[in-house]
């Protein structure tokens, strides 16, 4: 008498990769095929590496400065050069040699073959502290021999290197997009997700208060709340203020985002299932709901860290924001306010550039997060 073969159970063994965290992977797989994304990436990498050991790869520190080389332009740097016993290969430039005009009154500035400055990676300079507590004298690259004049991007009237003071300006200018960005995230996420969970007076309440913040125009009302910090305010002090200022006006897109969404899923059968599971309202929020909009918050968010650069460099612009001995990107723009200057000394603008590069890249890491964020997307 023949049998029937029980059918076998297949024990389900849990897979590496899925759910939670092959939901990371996908998103990183489709990130590496943006190459715009990539490249940006890799640029706002590089600029937050710029502002964190900016000591290390300026040539010279903030303090220095050189009155008898203002408005000094920026050296070309050679590579090789002819000695009068061969020829020598090895980066330099050129030292300058100066003469009045007594027309204009003006210093001109002209290089002196005959008197070469040797250029070496990782060489001894000024002492300074890197990371704040590290006592050093090297720096990435410089002149070989200290005291040397070295304005490879030019100097400014005092005759502070440029290039030094664009990467010591990374430090601030980067990092207050950054720390503006996360307290407006934890506003908007907050007031939002209050708003589109509860309803009712309380939604009306906040969203009449959003209606009303971004009534108002937002430069006069920067100037405004940036012009009522007292001059006697400590620089550091202004930097946390102005940090502020920019997270209480930048919350309220966001916020409509997520009121918005909260709305929509709040009767959706996976937040149903959350609460009959047990799931208490805080983990439904960060657990269940956030990350099936994830894409909207980067997109959101990736948008806000360069409107935030932008702002800081508008209100020190304009002499409002970030006063020195600050350094940051927008105050060293001031000194490019002056038609005059900018005809002479074109080279003030290079912060400028830095703000512009700075500002891509973000943009373009935003873009590719969010489409790989998508989940609709191909």
């Amino acid at each position: 008498m023949s049998t029937i073969a029980e059918p076998t159970e297949i024990a389900a063994k849990p897979q590496k990769g899925r759910g939670y965290d092959g939901h990371w992977t996908l998103v990183w797989q489709k990130f590496r095929r943006h190459r715009l994304g990539v490249a940006g990436g890799i640029v706002v990498i590089l600029a937050y590496l710029v502002a964190a050991i900016p000591e290390f790869l300026a040539p010279v520190t903030l303090e220095a400065y050189n009155p008898a080389y203002s408005y000094a332009p920026p050296q070309a740097l050679h590579w090789g050069r002819d000695d009068g016993e061969g020829w020598r290969f090895g980066p330099h430039v050129y030292a300058y040699t100066t003469e009045i005009d007594y027309n204009s009154g003006r210093r001109l500035f002209a290089t002196d073959p005959e008197t070469p400055i040797n250029v070496g990676l990782f060489v001894e300079g000024e002492p300074y502290r890197l990371l704040g507590f590290i006592p050093t004298n090297r720096h990435l690259f410089g002149p070989v021999e200290v005291g040397q004049p070295f304005y490879i991007a030019g100097a400014d009237r005092l005759g502070r290197d440029i290039l030094s003071r664009t990467i010591y300006g990374a430090r601030i200018s980067m990092t207050i997009g950054l720390v503006g960005v996360a307290l407006s995230l934890v506003l908007g996420i907050l007031i939002g997700g209050v708003s589109g969970l509860v309803g009712g007076v309380t939604d009306n309440l906040i969203q009449r208060l959003i209606e009303f913040v971004q009534s108002v125009p937002s430069i006069p009302l920067w100037i405004g709340l940036a012009a009522a910090i007292p001059q006697s305010v400590p620089p550091l002090q202004v930097y946390f203020l102005i940090t502020i200022i920019l997270s209480v006006l930048g919350w309220t897109s966001l916020a409509r985002v997520v009121r918005g969404r909260f709305l929509a899923m709040r009767s959706e059968d996976f937040v149903k299932a959350a609460r009959l599971d047990g799931c208490g309202p805080v983990r439904i929020i960060f657990r269940h709901m956030l990350p099936s909009f994830l894409s909207h918050i980067i997109a959101v968010v990736s948008l806000a860290i360069p409107g935030m650069i932008l702002a800081e460099t508008a209100l020190s612009y304009l002499g409002i924001g970030l006063r020195t001995p600050i350094v940051s990107w927008g105050v060293l723009l001031q000194e490019a306010q002056n038609v005059r200057t900018i005809a002479s000394a074109p080279w003030l603008l290079l912060p400028g550039g830095a703000v512009i590069i700075a500002v891509l890249a973000l943009n373009f890491l935003g873009d590719g997060l969010r489409d790989a964020a998508d989940p609709y997307s191909d």
